[in-house]
């Protein structure tokens, strides 16, 4: 492996989507590109405008900068989620993701500091395992999907239509790396920037504990699962789902054992979390992650690992090793040492 440091949790919109968006829009012609005094938006079937566009999720020369300061070598990249379009009919679907995968893995061809996370149109289990299969075969470096299948319609994971995804990415063992979608259904979360305080965390929560409870993780053991966000409150609330189980036999899988086989990020911000994780997960299975180059990442990611109570051992398989077994991190990466 070679002694690099990676963060797993970053997010990327290249400018080839916007670049390149009016020649192919006939492929998706639900996906509305909206250019105007608020910025750069996206709009899709039954929804709202998305955010403006951050001009940090495109600026490469930044990003590198950003990644120096804090001596990381390297990035696992997904997209920004207000734009995976789930709301999108199947077809248009599928061809707005593999739109997105190829301007990503094209941006990125020549940047050795990063590996694209493909994404897949889950509104589709079927479409979502053939764009994963592709992806696959391109050296993507994994997947990130949302928590919602359906975007603003909602959804579950453990929904059976989306066992042909789930089955590619145990046959392919790829990694599946689930992060929470700004859409959380909550009305009390308008006040406060408690969406992202608190309700993404949340909606992690909910997302995973069904793959917990209905088995679905030891029912696809070959994919390599990833929760952002230190796995939102689910280290802390396994103990009254592993009740739950206890207290309804026959009808909730153990959560104990699809808990046992998750991965997670870092980006949990003070050390004493990180340390009960650590505990609670295992060490082996914590890589380090930033959210950059959102406000509400961790602008010094590395920090929490270092001063936290690990052997150097434990720091490196935080830091680096454990990521180059779990991600498919390109053959050529960039290696500042």
């Amino acid at each position: 492996m070679k002694p690099i440091v990676i963060d797993i949790h970053a997010h990327f919109t290249p400018k080839f989507l916007f670049e390149r968006f009016d020649a192919h829009a006939a492929k998706f012609p639900g996906v509305k590109l909206l250019r105007d005094d608020k910025g750069m938006r996206m709009q899709f079937p039954g929804t709202e405008p998305t955010r403006p566009l951050m001009p940090r999720l495109s600026d490469l020369a930044d990003r590198r900068a950003w990644m120096d300061r804090n001596g990381i070598d390297h990035q696992l990249v997904g997209g920004w989620l207000d734009s995976f379009g789930y709301e999108l009919p199947a077809k248009e679907g599928l061809a707005w993701s593999r739109f997105m995968n190829i301007c990503m893995r094209e941006q990125l061809r020549d940047e050795p500091r990063f590996t694209p996370l493909a994404t897949v149109p889950l509104q589709d289990g079927k479409l979502a395992a053939e764009v994963l299969g592709e992806a696959m075969a391109e050296d993507f470096g994994g997947v990130m999907i949302g928590t919602l299948p359906k975007g603003i319609a909602g959804g579950n994971l453990d929904d059976p239509s989306l066992d042909p995804f789930w089955d590619t990415a145990s046959r392919l063992g790829a990694a599946v790396y689930l992060h929470p979608m700004f859409v959380c259904g909550e009305p009390r979360l308008g006040d406060y920037d408690l969406v992202n305080a608190i309700g993404r965390l949340v909606d992690t929560s909910i997302a995973a504990s069904r793959l917990l409870c209905s088995g679905h993780l030891l029912k696809y053991p070959g994919m390599k699962f990833i929760l952002s966000h230190g796995g939102g409150t689910l280290p802390y609330a396994l103990g009254r789902l592993a009740r739950s189980h206890q207290a309804a036999p026959g009808k909730v899988a153990d959560p104990r054992q699809g808990f046992a086989t998750m991965y997670f990020d870092s980006c949990v911000f003070d050390v004493d979390s990180l340390e009960y994780l650590a505990r609670k997960a295992g060490v082996e299975r914590v890589m380090l992650g930033s959210d950059a180059p959102f406000p509400i990442g961790d602008p010094e990611p590395k920090k929490v690992i270092a001063n936290g109570n690990f052997t150097a051992a434990q720091k490196n398989d935080m830091l680096s090793a454990t990521a180059q077994s779990v991600f498919r991190v390109r053959s050529d990466c960039w290696c500042g040492s």
